[in-house]
């Protein structure tokens, strides 16, 4: 599902400006959490949703300061100066970032060739940034790219918060509340990004908006939010892995986006060495 958001996202934006799309994605998310987490509770009665403990308001506001705030902002105008698939392929280093953050905070000590696998990578996404072409769709893919990894920063942050209150909090809810503050962080930055007669989006962008809302939003976070809950930061990142490939496939195929031989390069040097980082963080 973040895979398939790139794409989306540039449909989105086809008509309406990407701080309102933002805004509005986090509202249809946040509507389709209200029957989702009651259905949730009535199953789970015996399972508190929500055991606090002093000093969780600084993890709280980590998480929904990361995600959702700067993490859809910065890749919410990244991929309006970027292409879907080169945006996909900078997630990459996401898996690295997590892993060396790990180590520090939680602990979560990663081996030498994971360390190096992540300076490759980073050095894969500038040349990948610097090699960019501008085109109608990506007007400036080096500061697209370079504002991708920002969000891809935060999202490390986000991971961190979720994986220390996970164990005492529900998942589900913190996706929730994830949502709610997202709701009302981008209203006025969508208010004053201009006016939009939502009578004059097509049929073809709402669709696209309820995707990334109940999809890529809700259920994307409530997955990825659960299984932190389960296993190890630096492992649960690593599914991130599958974002580059399914974006590049979109990218490609369904959008009809160039890329330059040297980026295509970069694309394989950089998936090259997330593979064998994650061989060598299972190992």
């Amino acid at each position: 599902m973040w895979g398939s958001s790139y794409a989306v996202t540039k449909t989105a934006y086809s008509f309406v400006p990407p701080m309102h799309v933002v805004w509005w994605r986090m509202i249809v998310a946040l509507i389709a959490f209200v029957p989702v987490i009651l259905v949730a509770r009535r199953v789970n009665r015996a399972s508190p949703m929500i055991q606090y403990q002093a000093g969780d308001w600084r993890w709280l506001g980590l998480l929904v300061l990361c995600i959702p705030c700067l993490y859809f902002t910065f890749e919410g105008f990244a991929i309006s100066f970027t292409t879907s698939s080169q945006a996909g392929v900078v997630t990459a280093v996401m898996p690295l970032i997590v892993a060396v953050t790990a180590w520090v905070v939680l602990h979560e000590r990663p081996m030498r060739l994971t360390l190096i696998a992540a300076v490759v990578s980073v050095i894969g996404v500038a040349v990948l940034s610097l090699a960019g072409h501008s085109q109608a769709d990506a007007s400036n893919p080096a500061l697209g790219n370079l504002l991708e990894l920002g969000a891809m920063l935060t999202a490390t942050g986000s991971t961190l918060a979720i994986k220390r209150l996970s164990a005492r909090y529900s998942p589900l809810l913190l996706t929730g509340l994830q949502m709610a503050a997202g709701t009302v962080f981008f209203a006025p930055m969508a208010l004053l990004s201009g006016r939009v007669d939502v009578r004059d989006v097509p049929v073809g962008d709402w669709l696209a908006i309820a995707y990334l809302g109940v999809g890529c939003g809700l259920g994307a976070f409530a997955l990825y939010n659960s299984a932190l809950q389960l296993m190890p930061a630096s492992r649960a990142a690593l599914a991130m892995n599958a974002i580059p490939v399914v974006a590049l496939m979109i990218g490609w195929l369904g959008m009809g986006e160039s890329m330059t031989p040297v980026q295509a390069v970069a694309c394989v040097v950089i998936i090259g060495v997330v593979l064998a980082a994650q061989v060598v963080i299972k190992s």
